[in-house]
């Protein structure tokens, strides 16, 4: 096939540091050029990718003006070389000159749906148009609106090496965007309360910076660590010597690639049952799914070896990247029998 990805425009694919939609991309990219289609990536300009890439000249999704050059520089590429589908993960808005055109079209979602958007898009489209997520718990409220198939995220599982004892002395670990709704204070709490270190790592992000400095750094010492943002090759070893991952959300998470990511590594995840947390996180297998700081901090006592056994298990039947490559190539086998 002859295959069509778009990325957002605001960062490369793969990124440095944070971007866990672009991951997906250039693993869904890899897995599709090695299998033999032929992928074009519209993304942006400083991407290191196996397909063929197509830089956006738009660098902002909030910017109409790039909004306007990059679904126009979409349409001339679909135009000259004729792909069979067009598989979106960037803003539904760049889709708009194609809807009215009968290719085949699925525009994937990871971040919270717009009701209003795929509405007028689904009438737009006349069924050339169908929709993907990453969780049941997102579709669960759209589903009555157009056609829709869930595929969720993955990791390439050589890039999280099992662990199968990280020993003793194995610290909890949060990873994340650190601010509030993502609960690391609520992850100090818990290490306090279980005696344990804590590692912090993730981007401080601009806005949430007084917050931090308010609320995070009055607590570190020589049980709380924060270490800043980190790497793919020093997120592995972070999360494969923790003793478990803490997920303690305050909003409804969409997937959290992190999750897989550390049960890849063999980490058990333990988080409040918030947005994905328990369809990711099989509870009492390869993790606890709880309710509240104090069930959580209870949870780090009942992990043992077995669990981290099951959850690099789990990874490899329904997150690795060839089950993200199977389902979407499922998708792509339905919508070109459908057009």
């Amino acid at each position: 096939m002859r295959i069509a990805l778009t990325a957002d425009p605001e960062l490369p694919v793969p990124p440095l540091l944070y971007g866990g939609i672009e991951r997906i991309i250039d693993l869904l990219a890899r897995e599709l050029t090695r299998r033999g289609h032929g992928v074009t990536l519209l993304a942006h300009p400083d991407s290191r990718t196996e397909a063929e890439l197509v830089p956006w000249p738009g660098r902002s999704s909030r910017s109409r003006a790039d909004t306007v050059r990059n679904a126009a520089t979409l349409l001339r590429e679909v135009r000259r070389r004729r792909f069979d589908l067009v598989h979106s993960f960037s803003r539904i808005a760049y889709l708009l000159p194609l809807l009215p055109l009968p290719i085949p079209k699925l525009m994937s979602y990871q971040r919270p749906i717009s009701h209003r958007s795929i509405h007028l898009a689904q009438a737009l489209s006349r069924g050339s148009l169908q929709f993907s997520a990453i969780s049941r718990w997102m579709i669960e409220p759209v589903a009555a609106i157009g056609h829709w198939h869930l595929v969720p995220n993955g990791v390439e599982l050589a890039t999280y090496p099992f662990v199968a004892d990280p020993g003793p002395m194995a610290p909890l670990v949060f990873l994340g965007r650190v601010e509030a709704i993502k609960g690391p204070h609520l992850a100090i709490e818990v290490a306090r309360r279980t005696g344990l270190p804590l590692v912090i790592a993730g981007n401080v992000p601009l806005e949430h910076q007084d917050w931090f400095e308010a609320t995070i750094s009055p607590q570190l010492d020589e049980q709380i660590a924060y270490i800043g943002p980190v790497d793919d090759t020093q997120k592995a070893i972070l999360l494969g010597s923790a003793r478990a991952l803490l997920m303690p959300i305050l909003w409804e998470e969409p997937f959290g690639i992190v999750m897989a990511e550390a049960m890849a590594c063999g980490t058990p995840v333990l988080g409040f049952a918030r947005g994905v947390v328990p369809e990711v996180v099989e509870h009492g297998v390869s993790g606890f799914v709880v309710e509240g700081v104090e069930a959580l901090a209870e949870a780090v006592g009942r992990l043992e070896l077995r669990h981290r056994r099951a959850s690099r298990g789990r990874v490899e039947r329904l997150y690795a990247a060839e089950a993200v490559a199977d389902g979407y190539l499922k998708v792509y086998g339905l919508l070109l029998a459908h057009a």
